[in-house]
């Protein structure tokens, strides 16, 4: 810049006084103090800020590796701590500087892309709405609903008393997306005596508050039962659907008052497993309109005779909106509890009426000499259980294609 001035000064214009700065070194002068004035600043400004981001990482990191902070709290609490693990204690303490205090000073960036990975991680771990944990809980328990109750006993007139209040979030068992729920009270191991409650229709939070008494029963005898609570499906046409269960040992009921119970329902033990299965296929042509059902096999299906077999075959109901279209059945097997029927049947189903279609397939078993038997059904729709509704998801995205599966017979 000196040099520049120097080589300035040494030009003059004629008719300038010779001594006097002319106009162009004035403006040249002004032009350079103007941009000296703006770096200056600049590099000022440059300077403050670099301060003050330094100051907001370190403020920022003590913050969130401080305790007392809201998310830190509730996401500490949320952490499970392996098995034998120890909970450490993170808040600093007072008068004494942490140890990663010059990491923090020295690499304040590095110290902060790995606390925001660290809090990224714990945070993915701990999201309520992870598919993993989803999958997880939707494995291990169907969400069957619950039941109030209340029990308790009369010395004086060694009266038994149950009542039955209420229950909460049933599900749905009909084809409509309800359930015509009724209860079913045992004192088990005694199952040729029973009580049952009135049958609530279309409702799947049932109130029933009504009172059962078990009268001339001595304590003694009482307190060697078992109170059983099942809760089923009232059907009109076939056999009702248990929904669940509860089974509470009367001899840890503190009797002497009526005590009330929340129970979570349980699958019924006399459901699913033993039953058998079923192998079918499904095959749907949008261009006819049509459904072909074929039934395949059948394997380890529940002996329903004396003589430890059955005698089965299949029926396949074709229902739309709750209301009963078209039966057909296959022949009967003979003392089989591995049945080969391999039998085709084509039900008309026009494409808007699918969404409200369902295909009941009940397994039976023939007797002559009583009532058939039902060994175990399965529903086919859009809305009946996970397996059942893969099935039928699989046959409507692969049009003209058999599509066969293994389902579960249920009670």
């Amino acid at each position: 810049m000196a040099y520049k001035l120097v080589m300035l000064k040494g030009a003059s214009r004629k008719g300038d006084s010779p001594g006097a700065p002319t106009r162009d070194v004035l403006l040249v002068s002004a032009i350079i103090t103007v941009s000296l004035s703006v770096t200056i600043v600049l590099c000022g400004l440059c300077h403050w800020c670099q301060r003050k981001l330094g100051k907001r990482y370190k403020n920022s990191l003590e913050t969130v590796g401080t305790p007392d902070s809201g998310r830190g709290r509730s996401e500490k609490k949320a952490i499970k701590l392996p098995a034998g693990g120890k909970a450490v204690n993170t808040a600093p303490v007072p008068g004494q500087t942490p140890h990663d205090e010059s990491d923090r000073r020295t690499e304040p960036r590095s110290s902060v892309s790995d606390l925001v990975n660290s809090l990224t991680s714990e945070m993915l771990m701990l999201s309520p709405g992870s598919e993993e944990d989803e999958a997880h809980e939707g494995c291990s328990r169907e969400n069957l609903g619950r039941i109030q109750f209340s029990v308790g006993y009369n010395f004086q007139e060694s009266t038994l008393t149950v009542k039955v209040m209420k229950a909460q979030e049933l599900p749905a068992k009909d084809f409509s997306g309800t359930s015509d729920p009724f209860v079913k009270i045992y004192l088990l191991p005694d199952k040729k005596h029973k009580l049952e409650t009135k049958v609530k229709r279309k409702n799947l939070n049932p109130h029933w508050n009504e009172t059962f008494l078990f009268e001339g029963f001595p304590y003694e005898k009482v307190v060697q039962r078992v109170l059983y609570l099942q809760v089923l499906d009232y059907d009109r046409f076939s056999r009702n659907d248990p929904i669940g269960e509860v089974s509470i040992p009367l001899n840890k009921v503190d009797l002497t008052q009526m005590q009330t119970f929340w129970k979570d329902l349980k699958p019924c033990s006399d459901g699913s497993g033993s039953r058998g299965e079923l192998l079918l296929s499904l095959c749907y042509n949008p261009s006819a309109n049509s459904i072909i059902v074929n039934i395949i096999k059948a394997r380890n299906l529940k002996a329903m005779d004396i003589g430890g077999t059955s005698d089965p075959y299949v029926k396949v109901w074709l229902m739309y909106k709750d209301k009963r279209v078209e039966k057909k059945k296959t022949v009967t097997k003979k003392r089989n509890l591995n049945p080969i029927f391999n039998e085709s049947f084509a039900f008309d189903i026009p494409t808007e009426k699918l969404r409200e279609t369902t295909i009941i397939i009940t397994v039976m078993d023939k007797d002559k000499l009583s009532r058939n038997d039902v060994i175990g059904k399965i529903y086919l729709s859009w809305k009946s259980g996970p397996g059942e509704v893969k099935h039928w998801k699989d046959m409507i995205a692969r049009p003209r294609q058999p599509v066969a599966q293994w389902h579960q017979l249920k009670a």
